[in-house]
């Protein structure tokens, strides 16, 4: 019988526990840190966000009033600064447009995620980490974790189009936000501690239903 999510989700919960993931104090700052994780590790994320907050304008108004040079600098621990700064003044004035977070949170979770593919260097990925994170709408982030993890497990579409796989694993957990939140913070965790580029098997929750396990 195939393996189900369901059984990743238990197994990886066993081994890594609660992660309450998404690290943030506002649905704001999950926006911003959704900017600033593209291509780059969570601690430097960490410390971009460190440094806006340390500079008081982790507020949309603020950010908005900085210069490009200094919102660049601010984050320049996240990497490729000047591209996300200009990303981050794009999700700005979209943010402006459509009235703030209240009036983001009003609207219906389809129309929200469209809403941010359509905003200038928010793909996929981008877009769902806010829709699931900020808003708490039951959406699946797939990454570049849970495609390494979901093909060495031989899962369904782990290499198809990124809506194909995000689409299955909701099919898979049904609509529960909680679920999704859960399930991805355990594979990006288990990502970075077991199933890496060159992984370490041994030891691994799922190492004995896994077809791309290594023997050692």
């Amino acid at each position: 019988m195939p393996l189900r999510v369901s059984e990743v989700r238990q197994r990886l919960q066993g081994a890594y526990g609660d992660l309450q993931w998404w690290p943030a104090e506002s649905a704001f700052e999950v926006m911003v840190g959704a900017v600033l994780t593209q291509n780059t590790s969570w601690t430097n994320v960490e410390r971009a966000i460190a440094n806006l907050r340390a500079g008081d304008v982790l507020d949309p108004e603020s950010l908005l009033e900085l210069p490009h040079e200094i919102l660049a600098e601010h984050i320049r621990p996240s990497g490729y600064f000047n591209v996300k700064a200009d990303r981050l003044r794009h999700l700005l004035r979209f943010l402006e447009q459509q009235g703030g977070v209240e009036a983001l949170a009003r609207m219906e979770t389809e129309a929200l995620r469209s809403a941010l593919l359509s905003v200038k260097g928010v793909g996929p990925e981008t877009a769902d980490d806010i829709v699931l994170y900020a808003f708490e709408r039951p959406v699946f982030v797939v990454d570049a974790y849970t495609r390494r993890l979901f093909e060495r497990l031989g899962l369904p579409h782990a290499r198809g189009a990124y809506d194909d796989l995000r689409v299955w694993v909701e099919s898979e957990l049904g609509p529960d936000a909680q679920a999704f939140n859960d399930l991805h913070a355990l594979i990006v965790e288990h990502g970075k501690q077991r199933c890496r580029p060159k992984p370490l098997c041994q030891g691994c929750p799922l190492s004995d239903v896994c077809p791309g396990r290594v023997a050692v």
